[in-house]
C-alpha cells in the first residue's frame, strides 16, 4: 500500500473515531449517570463533542483553521495522535533498535509521548507504519505550512515540508539535491549578503562560493545584475550549480532583484535558490517570490520557523513551485528526523488560526512604521538621519556619522552599551577597511554587505511579534546611550506616539 493510501486510511479511521467512541462513551456515560445527575453528564459529553467537531472539520479540510483553537482542543488532538503510535500501544512488545522508548517522564510529556520522529530513511515525508499519529502530525503540519505561505502572498507555491534544521543547513540540503542533476557544477553565484550562515551553507554542501558584489544606489545596496550575468557567461552555465539570492536582510542591504534574477536563471537554465529566512512575515518579500516564479525561475525557497512563526529555533520550511522537485529535496534528507519543530509549528498554527496570523502580519507593518518614526526623531535629535532604504520592509538603519568623526572606536562601544542595557538584535556597523576571514575567504568590512559603505550605522528590525512597548524601550535606551557619546548638546524634539501611526493602506503596503 502506498504512503498516500496509508495516510487516507488513517485519516478516515480517525475521522470516524467519534462514531466508534460514541458506543463506548454511551456505556461509560450510562455508568456515570448512576453516580451523579444525568443532565450534568450529558452537558459534559456535549462540550467534548464541540472539540471533536473542530478536529473532524480540520481532518476533512486539512487546512489552517480560520479561527485559532483553545489549548484543550489541541491537547486532545495530540493525545489522540500519541495513542496511535506503537510505543503507546497497551502491551506493545518492541524488539527493534528504535522503539521510541523515553527514559524521562518529563521529556515524554514535553513531546506528548510522540517519540518516533517523522519520515523514514529514504524520505523525510514518508509515513511510518509504527507511528500513524506522528505521520498524521507531519502531514497536517506541512499542509498548514503550505496554507500559511499562500496566505502570506506566495499563491503559486506548490509544495513544502518542515525540516528540523535551521535555514543554513536547509539551504545546503537544497544544493545537495541540485547536485544530482548538475554533476559537473562547482560554483554557487551569491549576491553578497553578510550573514555567515548563508556563506557556510554553500561550503557545507561542498561548493565554491562566487561573490557578486552589490552596487550602491543612494543609500541602498542592491543586486548588481550586470555583474551577475557576466559571471554566468564567464564561468559557463554547466559549471554553475545555482544562484543563491536573498529576500530578508538588514539595511542598507535590500532584497535581491528576484524577478530579474529569476529571468536570468530561466534564460541560462540555471537553478535559482532563495534564502527567505524571515521573509514570510513581509508582503514585499512574498510578492517578490511570487513575481519571480511567474516571470522567471525559482526552484526552491527556504524560511525559518522561529523568525516567522515565533517558535523555538531549530526548524525551517523548504518550499517550491514544482511539487515534484520539493519531494526530491525531502528524499535527499538522510534518515528520520526530529518531530520537535513540526510539533511546535503544529501547535502554534492551530493556536493562531488564519485570523491570528493575519493580525500578526498587519501589526508588524504598523510596528515598522512606528519604529521608523521613533528612530527618525531620535536620529534628528543628534544630527543623524535614517538611511533611505524603502525597499527593505523589515530593517531600518540610522547613521552614526558624527560619532565616527570623534573617534571610530566609539561606534562599536555604542553596540556594547546597548547590549548592557538589555537591547538585543541591533547591529552596529563601522565604516572602514577592516578585513575578516569567513570560511577561508577574505571580506572587507564584513557585516556591511559592501567594502566601503559611506557611513557607519546601526540597525533595528520590526519583526513579527514586536510591540509598541519594545519600540519605546529601545528608543529610550538608545537615547540614553547616544547622549553619553555625542559631545554636542542634543536638540529637543517632540516624540511621536502610537496614535501617530499612519493608517493609510498605501503606506502599509510598502512593508
Amino acid at each position: 500500500m502506498s504512503d498516500i493510501h496509508v495516510l487516507e486510511a488513517v485519516v478516515i479511521t480517525l475521522s470516524f473515531r467519534d462514531t466508534l467512541t460514541y458506543t463506548m462513551n454511551s456505556e461509560i456515560q450510562e455508568l456515570c449517570e448512576r453516580l451523579i445527575p444525568a443532565g450534568y453528564i450529558q452537558q459534559g459529553a456535549q462540550a467534548r463533542r464541540i472539540h471533536e467537531n473542530k478536529i473532524r472539520h480540520f481532518l476533512q479540510q486539512r487546512k489552517l483553521p480560520e479561527e485559532g483553537w483553545e489549548d484543550a482542543t489541541i491537547e486532545l488532538l495530540l493525545q489522540e495522535f500519541s495513542l496511535m503510535d506503537s510505543n503507546n500501544f497497551p502491551g506493545n512488545c518492541g524488539v527493534g533498535e528504535r522503539e521510541a522508548r523515553i527514559a524521562s517522564g518529563l521529556v515524554a510529556r514535553r513531546h506528548f509521548r510522540l517519540g518516533h520522529g517523522i519520515g523514514r530513511s529514504g524520505d523525510i515525508a514518508a509515513i511510518q507504519p509504527k507511528a500513524a499519529g506522528s505521520s498524521l502530525l507531519m502531514k497536517l503540519t506541512n499542509s498548514m505550512a503550505l496554507d500559511v505561505l499562500k496566505l502570506s502572498g506566495v499563491q503559486l507555491v506548490a509544495g513544502c515540508f518542515v525540516v528540523p534544521m535551521a535555514t543554513g543547513m536547509s539551504l545546503a540540503l537544497c544544493m545537495s539535491t541540485f547536485r544530482q542533476k548538475r554533476r559537473k557544477a562547482r560554483y554557487v553565484l551569491w549576491p553578497r549578503i553578510d550573514q555567515k550562515s548563508c556563506l557556510k551553507s554553500v561550503l557545507a554542501a561542498g561548493f565554491e562560493l562566487v561573490v557578486v558584489e552589490n552596487r550602491l544606489e543612494g543609500d541602498e545596496l542592491r543586486t548588481d545584475l550586470v555583474r551577475l550575468e557576466e559571471k554566468m557567461k564567464e564561468l559557463g552555465v554547466e559549471n554553475i550549480l545555482c544562484v543563491l539570492s536573498t529576500t530578508s536582510c538588514f539595511s542598507p542591504r535590500v532584497p535581491d532583484s528576484l524577478e530579474e534574477i529569476g529571468s536570468l536563471c530561466q534564460k541560462y537554465s540555471i537553478p535559482h535558490l532563495v534564502n527567505n529566512a524571515y521573509g514570510v512575515q513581509a508582503s514585499k518579500c512574498t510578492h517578490l517570490l511570487q513575481q519571480a516564479a511567474r516571470v522567471g525561475r525559482v526552484d526552491a525557497f527556504v524560511q525559518s520557523t522561529d523568525k516567522n512563526f515565533m517558535v523555538p529555533v531549530g526548524g525551517s520550511v523548504i518550499a517550491g513551485f514544482d511539487k515534484t522537485f520539493v519531494e526530491e529535496i525531502g528524499k535527499m534528507y538522510p534518515g528520520r528526523a526530529s518531530a520537535s519543530p513540526s510539533i511546535d509549528l503544529f501547535i502554534t498554527l492551530l493556536s493562531l488560526g488564519a485570523q491570528g496570523y493575519r493580525k500578526l502580519l498587519h501589526k508588524r507593518k504598523d510596528m515598522y512604521i512606528y519604529l521608523h518614526q521613533k528612530m527618525t526623531v531620535c536620529a534628528e535629535r543628534y544630527g543623524e538621519r535614517i538611511l533611505q532604504t524603502k525597499h527593505n520592509p523589515i530593517s531600518i538603519a540610522m547613521s552614526l556619522s558624527k560619532l565616527s568623526s570623534q573617534d571610530a572606536r566609539l561606534i562599536t562601544e555604542v553596540g556594547s552599551m546597548l547590549f548592557t542595557r538589555f537591547v538585543s538584535g541591533t547591529r552596529v556597523i563601522a565604516s572602514g577597511g577592516t578585513e575578516s576571514v569567513i570560511g577561508g575567504r577574505t571580506f572587507r568590512n564584513f557585516g556591511a554587505h559592501y567594502d566601503n559603505y559611506p557611513c557607519p550605522y546601526l540597525t533595528a528590525a520590526a519583526a513579527v511579534g514586536m510591540t509598541t512597548e519594545d519600540v519605546d524601550n529601545f528608543i529610550s535606551r538608545l537615547d540614553k546611550t547616544l547622549s553619553k557619546y555625542y559631545r554636542s548638546a542634543p536638540i529637543e524634539r517632540p516624540s511621536c506616539d502610537v496614535k501617530d501611526i499612519p493608517t493609510n493602506k498605501g503606506e502599509a503596503d510598502i512593508v
